[in-house]
């Protein structure tokens, strides 16, 4: 009898292990959602708040055995800000080490070329937890971006637009940080031979590759446009960029740039100022930026947009831009576009 009672007794034990077993290294998270659900935890955000979170959302199948783990493992006191992916059927104990360790799930962070330093702000502070005002605040800050060799007038320079991962907690000043490991890397080599070639520093380059971004979107005519411009530099003649005047206008709807707006009393108005604007007037793309550093070589000094509104006709002399100019101008009035 009390051999069978052993045996019983043995056997529960045994049973009641293998549930604490399965309830620490089994399937411990259930996702209704579905494969997997991102979970964000702030920086001021206690064991307590969190576990209750996951309680109500009904993301742990063994609670008890979750809070009870966190204990043993010391982390209902390391409780780590971050973005953390939790995974249909993860154990307890391996969310817990994640979350312990601070293993973040990355987001992909994109922006574009952005005219102003609120809209990169905006664009890169919405998947991420730092604020857009803090960012902007960092931009402006000539003291602190002297230490990346830049200016508030020169600062988007420093940011070459695509899609980076980034983790979520990263602060303001880690992003600009980021970025500028970034644009190092995207200019040593064989850019900065190019650039050398050209004598032009890396902001100069940015700052021309911005206006040729905005002249066009055409990849077969940056190329040209940089070479242009490049002449019209060569040459000590003002750039006449039209997209500098809406710059400087702060209205980027204008079709027609009209006479009286080249007086525009602007350092940015390249009709009213000679050489290269203060700054970028846009975070020019890596596109644009080569355009400038392998400019092909040809003797055009001016173009146009063309009257079908997509290519552009180039010029040697004033009289055939002229010529050009006048069948552009025809074109917007047949269409009735006066601005």
């Amino acid at each position: 009898m009390a051999a069978v009672l052993l045996l019983l007794l043995a056997g529960v034990a045994a049973v009641a292990g293998l549930r604490l077993h399965h309830m620490m290294f089994g399937p411990g998270v259930t996702l209704p959602e579905g494969a997997s659900v991102p979970l964000y935890i702030g920086a001021d955000e206690t064991y307590p708040a969190l576990y209750g979170r996951l309680t109500e959302a009904g993301y742990l199948r063994y609670p008890r055995m979750f809070d009870w783990m966190a204990g043993r493992m010391r982390y209902k006191d390391r409780v780590r800000t971050g973005r953390y992916m939790l995974l249909q059927g993860m154990s307890n104990r391996r969310l817990l080490q994640m979350l312990r360790a601070g293993e973040q799930a990355p987001v992909e962070v994109t922006f574009r070329p952005f005219r102003f330093a609120e809209q990169l702000a905006g664009a890169v502070t919405k998947p991420l937890q730092c604020d857009s005002a803090e960012l902007v605040t960092l931009l402006r800050d000539e003291t602190y971006l002297a230490g990346f060799g830049v200016t508030p007038a020169t600062a988007l320079t420093l940011f070459i637009p695509d899609t980076y991962q980034f983790m979520w907690n990263t602060s303001a000043d880690g992003f600009v940080r980021r970025m500028f490991r970034e644009y190092n890397r995207f200019w040593e080599g064989k850019r900065e031979e190019a650039r050398e070639k050209l004598g032009m520093t890396r902001t100069e380059v940015a700052i021309l590759a911005s206006i040729v971004e905005e002249e066009t979107h055409r990849t077969e005519d940056r190329r040209m446009v940089a070479r242009v411009y490049l002449n019209r530099l060569a040459r000590r003649m003002p750039l006449q960029a039209d997209p500098t005047v809406r710059y400087a206008l702060g209205d980027f709807t204008i079709h027609r740039v009209l006479t009286e707006h080249l007086s525009i009393p602007s350092p940015y108005n390249t009709y009213y100022v000679n050489g290269l604007p203060p700054g970028p007037i846009c975070i020019p793309s890596a596109e644009s930026i080569d355009a400038v550093l392998y400019a092909p070589q040809h003797d055009y000094l001016y173009f146009c947009t063309a009257p079908d509104f997509e290519s552009l006709n180039f010029a040697r002399t004033l009289r055939e831009h002229n010529r050009n100019a006048a069948a552009y101008q025809r074109e917007l009035n047949r269409l009735k576009i006066w601005r």
